[in-house]
């Protein structure tokens, strides 16, 4: 991280500024959550898109329509360079129009099916599909970013409403490893048991720049979640993680931790989306430790909050009842060079049975 963004809403415009307000009220209260459900994503509304040029895409590709019940006319298949994990924007452009113009309107958001590409110069390719390639943020990265008319909305439709296709990526290097993803997902529906989310205020000062959005601490008896802020570097030996929010470079003893189907986790660094970077800890460290969505960053995004999920948001949506790419989208007031990966359609608290824990 290159400096440190302490005015949270210097560079926001109006709308986006109230929304962030309307944010903060979730620190105070989360009575919101005992609301009643919004509509929400179904695997109708769901595209796979998979890449013919990778054997491992396909097979996911086909497991998940299976596992989740897609339609069949859903699966729309491509070709691209196996191992290139970025795209210029011209090759992107192609990719893109030979994708939207095969869906219809019933189509409201889309799960690319690999690993590679991830990126359209220093977009995240989650960003580039649902909003355009962004050329004004790849002139300086550091630069603010463009708002996202999907932050904090309450939109159950967004192609219907917005015109936009929210966009997830389902990593693919390793077939059994992208299936335990889905199984993870599809399992987060049938038992909710008791879960914590832990936000950490850590030693990394330019990474705390979220700390302002973490709710407080306290226990939510209807979505059987307990709230923890802990000053911290790491957690370790927690069985009950359903989320974790922190800054690091590296988060180390994730191998100790059990996450919930349907967890979500990440951490706020420069490269995270760089999913075979080395400089940084990969996003997709999360989901190997057993988290169902993550997100990081495909290029050095300088520490904005609004660059990065906003923890409050991302729990209220999910705890009313939405599903995984809906809360974690909607959490994102900046999402240029955001990469969104995970199963789309895990939703834990959408109507499910409450249970006692293990």
């Amino acid at each position: 991280m290159l400096k440190l963004n302490l005015r949270i809403s210097m560079h926001l415009s109006p709308l986006i500024r109230i929304a962030a307000l309307l944010s903060f009220a979730c620190l105070v209260s989360f009575s919101a959550f005992a609301a009643p459900q919004p509509a929400r994503l179904t695997p109708a509304n769901l595209a796979v898109i998979v890449n013919e040029a990778d054997p491992n895409s396909v097979e996911v590709g086909e497991y998940y329509l299976q596992a989740r019940q897609i339609p069949a006319q859903n699966l729309i298949k491509v070709k691209l360079p196996t191992g290139k994990v970025q795209l210029s924007a011209w090759e992107f452009a192609g990719v893109r129009s030979n994708i939207l113009t095969r869906l219809g309107p019933e189509i409201q958001a889309i799960v690319m099916v690999w690993t590679t590409p991830y990126a359209v110069e220093c977009n995240s390719i989650t960003s580039a599909m649902t909003l355009g390639y962004d050329a004004q943020q790849c002139k300086k990265t550091c630069d603010p970013g463009k708002p996202s008319p999907y932050f904090n909305s309450e939109i159950s439709l967004p192609y219907t409403s917005l015109g936009i296709r929210p966009s997830m990526l389902l990593p693919v290097e390793s077939v059994e490893q992208a299936k335990a993803l889905i199984d993870r997902g599809v399992f987060s529906s049938f038992r909710l048991l008791p879960s914590s989310a832990y936000l950490l205020t850590t030693s990394d000062q330019a990474r705390n720049a979220r700390v302002p959005m973490f709710p407080k601490p306290m226990q939510i008896a209807a979505s059987q979640l307990t709230i923890q802020r802990i000053e911290a570097d790491s957690i370790q030996d927690r069985k009950d993680v359903m989320f974790y929010f922190t800054g690091k470079i590296s988060v180390p003893h994730l191998d100790t931790l059990t996450f919930r189907p349907g967890a979500i986790a990440d951490h706020l660094t420069s490269s995270g989306g760089d999913l075979l970077g080395k400089s940084q800890m990969s996003s997709l460290r999360w989901l190997d430790a057993g988290a169902t969505g993550s997100y990081g960053t495909v290029s050095e995004p300088c520490n904005y909050w609004q660059k990065f999920p906003a923890p409050s948001i991302v729990m209220k949506h999910y705890l009313q009842g939405e599903t995984l790419i809906e809360s974690y989208w909607k959490s994102v007031a900046w999402p240029a060079q955001g990469l969104f990966i995970g199963e789309p359609l895990a939703a834990p608290y959408a109507g499910t049975t409450a249970a006692p824990g293990p």
